[in-house]
């Protein structure tokens, strides 16, 4: 098995909403395509991932240093064993002459491109994405349904507090059960009416979570706190920056209630420094590390076995991004779930086209590798990067 080619473009993400601390208008994203030789006369197969939302398009890294180190590696150098690609060798190719640290530079194009190589795999071995993630690392135990909540509660143009609780009935007719909203993009008043109409229809408080995107520095973040304390949400996201470990710690004692961050931690020192210097409280937070920002899949299972072996359970993660990228991480992995995004991010929100949600739980996809080809719109966006390959 070798890599034959690997290609990327960006693409704009479809979005004008809001969160507490940007717009989605200028966001862009990353596609790759990676074509692999599966060997034994096999014909080639193509693996695709997207840099999920949130961070924008990085292809000048990848194009510069990342995909000329693994077409110029050995291709018998990044197999396991079994002669099978390996996502870790691949990474560790990629990292060589990058200096520790900074993971944010690289860990996005390095990670975009090490889950297009199990996308890829899964497909030369006629496989779903999931299974060889559960078969590597979980013994073939796996969630062949997967938890999913909706990230939602967006800030609007013109929008109203009555609107966030209209979105949500949209949600649950789909079959959502739990949902997120943000918070910290309006005045204190108009957030908490924006919360009490979500919670006017969902069954209690542990249906409802609420999202800051690291907005407040230290007085706001404990003001709200103190505001949100009584409500008993499902988690406060992110009230600060992820790497103010001392503000982190300060707030999990004072807030009862969980926590969760990672969707802004990009290596697995960044998340061990969280936990261990942030007060994260393993019986009740939760953290959200988005893969292929985070160096891929093989970095973020990694991660998901040391903190076990540390006394946090594999249900306290889950992962940032609505896609089917996470939803095969949580399945193969036994996550406690995943986030969705139906409807908004244009051809990247969303899972396949035949998904059904229905009590706030999702199968997932049989189809081999990640599963894009059963989501129509972003399909054909990757197809498009595909094209460009070299055909051998």
């Amino acid at each position: 098995m070798r890599i034959i080619d690997l290609q990327e473009a960006a693409f704009p993400v479809q979005s004008t909403m809001r969160n507490a601390v940007f717009s989605f208008a200028e966001m862009t994203t990353s596609i790759v395509a990676a074509r692999l030789d599966p060997g034994t006369g096999k014909a080639p197969v193509t693996g695709y991932a997207f840099n999920s939302t949130g961070r924008y398009a990085c292809g000048q890294p990848m194009r510069e240093r990342f995909f000329p180190r693994l077409l110029r590696a050995r291709p018998e150098s990044l197999l396991d064993a079994g002669g099978v690609l390996d996502p870790a060798q691949a990474v560790a190719t990629m990292l060589v002459g990058e200096k520790p640290g900074g993971h944010a530079e690289r860990s996005i194009a390095i990670g975009t491109i090490e889950t297009a190589l199990w996308d890829a795999i899964g497909k030369a071995r006629d496989l779903p994405t999931a299974e060889l993630l559960a078969q590597r690392y979980r013994g073939g135990s796996m969630h062949r349904k997967v938890s999913v909540y909706v990230g939602g509660g967006w800030y609007r143009p013109g929008g109203a507090p009555q609107d966030v609780a209209d979105e949500i009935q949209r949600y649950q007719a789909s079959g959502y059960t739990h949902v997120k909203i943000k918070v910290g993009g309006a005045p204190l008043d108009e957030d908490l009416r924006r919360i009490d109409c979500a919670l006017s229809v969902l069954p209690d408080s542990g249906h409802l979570a609420v999202d800051a995107n690291c907005k407040f520095q230290r007085d706001e973040a404990l003001v709200y706190a103190a505001a949100l304390a009584p409500y008993r949400l499902r988690w406060f996201e992110e009230p600060c920056d992820p790497n103010d470990f001392s503000l982190m710690a300060e707030m999990a004692s004072v807030y009862a209630s969980p926590l969760s961050a990672g969707e802004n931690l990009y290596g697995i020192q960044d998340v061990v420094n969280l936990v261990r210097l942030g007060g994260w409280r393993s019986d009740q937070d939760l953290i959200q590390v988005d893969p292929p920002q985070s160096y891929g899949m093989h970095a973020f299972a990694s991660m998901v076995l040391a903190l076990e072996a540390q006394g946090w359970p594999a249900h306290r993660h889950f992962p940032h991004g609505g896609n089917q990228m996470s939803l095969a991480l949580v399945s193969g992995l036994g996550l406690g779930g995943c986030e969705a995004y139906p409807g908004v991010f244009g051809s990247f929100g969303g899972f396949a086209d035949g998904a059904v949600v229905e009590g706030g739980y999702v199968q997932a996809p049989q189809l081999p590798g990640i599963g894009f080809e059963g989501h129509t719109a972003l399909y054909n966006l990757m197809s498009s990067v595909g094209a460009g390959l070299k055909a051998r």
